[in-house]
């Protein structure tokens, strides 16, 4: 569990680094990195939407078909996501605000606070995820490894 949350903190120390770090010359000189924001829709129309904006975008050189995304999730409060999966990606996320409630299809609900992370394995059907607030916003940074060219995320229409 510590080897996890290191490898963790280094990650999104890196990630930090990457966005916030690159002049605007390094940003318009790559092809690689792509930024736009998508609000998701809300499983419940009485309830906010999370919104998502990418970072940084980047084929991993020395992982053919393999690509890195950062991300910024806002889930303003009481905003709660419809259950999705995101296809064969790992993904990580870390709180930077706020707490959220997240759930894996076969492992327990858990609130994450601010400062601490989780991993979604390939596959997995992440069946919760909300802020756990119904009056602070709650903000995470999430990193996705995919194949490159897949969709990052896939609502469960049906929930």
């Amino acid at each position: 569990m510590t080897r996890i949350r290191t490898a963790g903190a280094l990650l999104a120390g890196t990630v930090l680094a990457l966005a916030t770090g690159c002049s605007s010359a390094d940003q318009d000189a790559s092809a690689t990195i792509r930024a736009a924001a998508t609000t998701i829709s809300a499983p419940n129309p009485d309830r906010p939407a999370e919104a998502f904006k990418s970072l940084f975008q980047q084929a991993l050189p020395n992982v053919e078909g393999k690509t890195f995304t950062s991300a910024i999730v806002d889930f303003p409060a009481d905003a709660k996501a419809l259950p999705h999966r995101h296809g064969d990606a790992f993904v990580y996320a870390h709180v930077l605000e706020g707490s959220v409630r997240s759930q894996v299809a076969g492992s327990p609900a858990r609130t994450y606070h601010k400062g601490e992370n989780w991993v979604e394995q390939p596959e997995a059907h992440h069946i919760l995820t909300e802020n756990a607030s119904a009056t602070e916003e709650a903000k995470l940074l999430v990193v996705f490894i995919s194949d490159t060219g897949d969709e990052l995320k896939s609502d469960d229409h049906h929930a």
